[in-house]
């Protein structure tokens, strides 16, 4: 019994864990994915998410979407949207960990979601943020459409992935973030101070 509980745990913080990299990818699109699954019944969430939990909200979130892919397809915008998707995208990590979060006290349950939700969608967003800038620098901004569509492929697959196998979806996520802090690693270890001859 402790151990199906233990399993369950495991795959309620995977789940949340997996949404939160998603939405490091696209903000709304793993709100939508877990608002469609919790209004059609396949995730039961806490009553204090209720809000997620209903067709109106499912409506939001899908013309929220639509309006984030869209406008991450226009030359430049795709830029200003990073900069205030960023804080968006740690802030949904956040929230979507704790509407997933296995029962706790609500000091632990924010803690972890704060740590391990809002950090994962820092670290995918911040790659993503490199990337983007990149493709950029070296493309004047004509590759950008192309970034944007591995970002919302990306999104959706993981989304759906999470909530249908959350266990697969976390073993992606994992090498995800191995990946995404190398790279972040290397970017800015080139400015560090280089040590003085002595």
């Amino acid at each position: 019994m402790d151990q199906l509980l233990n399993l369950h745990t495991l795959i309620e913080i995977l789940l949340g864990i997996s949404l939160s990299a998603a939405s490091g990818f696209r903000v709304f699109v793993p709100l939508l994915t877990l608002s469609a699954a919790a209004v059609f019944g396949h995730i039961d969430l806490p009553t204090n998410f209720d809000w997620i939990e209903n067709p109106q909200a499912l409506a939001v979130f899908a013309v929220a979407s639509t309006l984030e892919i869209g406008g991450y397809f226009i030359p430049w915008f795709d830029h200003f949207l990073d900069i205030a998707a960023t804080p968006a995208s740690i802030l949904v990590g956040t929230i979507v960990t704790a509407a997933l979060a296995p029962d706790m006290n609500p000091l632990a349950q924010w803690t972890l979601a704060l740590v391990a939700g809002g950090g994962t969608a820092g670290i995918t967003k911040g790659l993503m943020n490199l990337v983007r800038a990149t493709s950029t620098a070296t493309s004047g901004g004509l590759g950008n459409p192309i970034v944007a569509t591995v970002e919302l492929v990306l999104a959706i697959v993981l989304s759906v992935l999470a909530v249908t196998l959350p266990l697969v979806a976390g073993i992606a996520v994992i090498g995800l973030l191995a990946i995404a802090i190398s790279r972040l690693w290397q970017f800015f270890s080139r400015f560090r101070p280089s040590k003085l001859p002595q």
